[in-house]
């Protein structure tokens, strides 16, 4: 059962999505324009401050407190959702778990309040799910500073104009075969950074997701975010908790199918009565209804155990699995049931269509859920 503060929450942001981000964000989506002022609302809300402390701003909740605020964005669009779950998960979150207090207080004010959005730099053009053999970015001590070197691909968040930073995973040296992995503080106006022009993508069209290139770019060396060599370590466990919460999106996703599919079938007539008293139509949104239920056990569970402390990396691969695979059944089953106007961008299951499949990629694809799965059940080789 909720706590009357997360039922408040999930009221609230369902509201602001419905009236707020709905009207507007197809008009976003065609163009490809990231959403300045929804985000900036979003801020107000202190969204993006959700499972940061007080002292630095935020709003002193939890991290399933940021898991429902998504799921209620997703019903009505994934690209506003992933830029906040980006920020959060993937700006915020390694900051306030590994940074130093001087780190802490320089960044984490204007993160929370969403003034400011961090970004996360680890995949390469050449590397995707092996992270260590892919990575070819360096970063090498000298007179103080770290020299960078490399690129990084599909980064969330890099390019906009209110990106405050990119914490870049790099390697920072070699032992043997095994490379030492750090993660580095990279402001956004650090010469020698250059952000490539937004990717043409299929889906989440009003997010901002962009290459990155580093030469010979330098930084003070107290940029270091943690230990020094524990920076895949580090990404690991911030991974297993943005599964948590891209699976709260996914699950946004397939509610979101629902629900406009409920509407559809209520309206739309054929052969003298409304679609909805068809047997086959029913049948989808009860599967449709089926999944997303499932999918929102899964995620609200893999969270209750990451709050409590318990291991929750089987669980949180669960989830990401079970949620992805529903958004994408349930945008494929959305779309069938409203024909030809399922494959018009001004309807929303049009635009649901094409943001599921990502789901099943980032944040680990849906082979490594399973792979993931298994070995914590025993069963690696």
């Amino acid at each position: 059962m909720l706590k009357d503060e997360h039922i408040e929450l999930r009221k609230s942001v369902e509201e602001f999505a419905r009236e707020v981000v709905a009207p507007v964000i197809g008009d976003y989506y065609e163009r490809g324009e990231f959403p300045y002022e929804i985000v900036r609302k979003m801020g107000a809300m202190g969204l993006f401050g959700l499972p940061v402390p007080e002292e630095y701003g935020g709003m002193g909740g939890d991290y399933f407190a940021l898991c429902l605020a998504l799921e209620e964005l997703a019903r009505v669009d994934s690209s506003v959702a992933i830029t906040l779950e980006a920020a959060v998960s993937l700006g915020a979150m390694p900051l306030l778990r590994y940074g130093t207090a001087e780190q802490k207080e320089r960044w984490l004010p204007k993160l929370a309040s969403g003034e400011r959005l961090g970004a996360f730099g680890l995949t390469e053009p050449g590397g995707g799910t092996d992270v260590p053999g892919g990575m070819r970015t360096t970063a090498v001590l000298d007179d103080g500073q770290w020299v960078i070197n490399g690129s990084k691909a599909f980064i969330t968040n890099s390019g906009t104009d209110i990106t405050a930073f990119v914490a870049v995973a790099a390697i920072t040296a070699r032992e043997g075969r095994r490379p030492e992995i750090s993660t580095i503080i990279v402001p956004s106006d650090t010469p020698g950074l250059t952000v490539s022009k937004k990717y043409s993508k299929v889906g989440w069209s009003a997010s901002d997701t962009r290459e990155l290139s580093f030469t010979d770019c330098r930084v003070p060396e107290e940029n270091l975010l943690g230990e020094r060599g524990r920076g895949y370590s580090q990404f690991l466990r911030t991974l297993d908790e943005g599964r948590v919460a891209i699976a709260a999106l996914s699950v946004g996703l397939a509610q979101g199918c629902i629900d406009e599919s409920l509407r559809y079938a209520r309206e739309r007539t054929a052969f003298g009565r409304t679609i909805g008293g068809f047997q086959a139509i029913q049948f989808k949104i009860a599967d449709m209804e089926a999944r997303a239920h499932t999918a929102r056990l899964a995620y609200y569970h893999a969270a209750e155990r990451m709050l409590a402390g318990l291991p929750f990396k089987k669980e949180a691969a669960i989830a990401k699995l079970v949620s992805s695979n529903a958004a994408m059944d349930n945008a494929r089953d959305a779309t069938q049931i409203f024909g030809g106007y399922g494959f018009m961008n001004e309807f929303p299951v049009g635009r649901f269509y094409r943001d599921a499949k990502i789901l099943e990629i980032g944040e680990g694809t849906s082979e490594v859920q399973r792979m993931l799965i298994a070995r914590e059940l025993g069963m690696d080789a």
